[in-house]
């Protein structure tokens, strides 16, 4: 367990509980981070999954629950994260929530959350995680945006407004810390097969009484030439380039991964 890249490091990755999030806080775990998980989910469940990552690991992990959607939790899980590891050196903000309808019919309520929490919860941490960062002149932001970040879908102006705004965060996020040994990068998935994404698949194969493998590779094909999803593993994989000196100058990218979608 000695002499990984990361030993030492903290990493905080929002909405780590399950899916994305979970991929990229073991992959950097593996490394030698010490995680600090956050995300919603039943408590026996999440507590053992911190045991199983500090044994699996050898690393020290903690969880906050924080409503992503709350600036004042934001805060909260920000200082016990500064209390516990003496600040963030990683921070991944993965955490978002989607709501498909016409604009026209687009209930104001999930308008509102999908901008807190896939837009201005990354703001609320990156600004609290940047002093520390520039203490030690080193950091490393990855917020996790969408190839919706770079091109749109008809149904989900919210998720596709606030993941265009993501980048835009990365890109002067990377600008104002240019001249540092922080950087900040936007990771764009395609279609991974997470329980967001699950639930679309789901409904597929409902609304048109098809199997689920059916509706599964039907919604690949509309737009993801590969016809495979994007694993967590494999955005895992980015993430700890992303946090390696082979990066050093990789600033303010968009980075997709998403199966020649945007090749289109």
């Amino acid at each position: 367990m000695q002499n990984r890249p990361l030993s030492g490091k903290t990493a905080l990755v929002t909405g780590s509980t399950s899916g994305i999030g979970l991929g990229i806080a073991h992959a950097l775990a593996a490394q030698g981070a010490h995680i600090f998980f956050n995300g919603f989910g039943d408590a026996a469940r999440i507590d053992a999954l911190q045991q199983q990552t500090a044994r699996e690991f050898g690393v020290i992990t903690k969880y906050s629950n924080a409503d992503m959607s709350a600036p004042a939790d934001i805060e909260t899980m920000m200082l016990d994260a500064s209390a516990e590891f003496g600040g963030v050196d990683i921070l991944v903000n993965n955490a978002g929530i989607q709501h498909v309808a016409p604009i026209e019919d687009f209930p104001t309520e999930r308008w509102d959350a999908v901008m807190a929490i896939n837009l201005s919860a990354a703001f609320h941490t990156t600004r609290l995680a940047l002093p520390y960062m520039q203490k030690n002149n080193w950091g490393r932001i990855i917020n996790i945006a969408s190839v919706h970040g770079l091109v749109a879908s008809a149904g989900k102006s919210a998720y596709v407004a606030a993941k265009h705004g993501l980048i835009g965060l990365t890109k002067v996020t990377a600008l104002e810390n240019a001249h540092t040994g922080i950087t900040c990068n936007a990771i764009c998935p395609g279609w991974v097969l997470t329980p967001l994404v699950q639930k679309q698949v789901d409904a597929r194969a409902g609304s048109r009484n098809i199997p689920t493998e059916q509706a599964k590779k039907e919604l690949l094909m509309e737009k993801q030439p590969s016809g495979e999803f994007v694993t967590p593993e494999e955005l895992g994989a980015m993430a700890v380039f992303l946090c390696s000196p082979a990066a050093n100058q990789v600033r303010g990218a968009a980075w997709n991964m998403d199966g020649g979608w945007v090749a289109q």
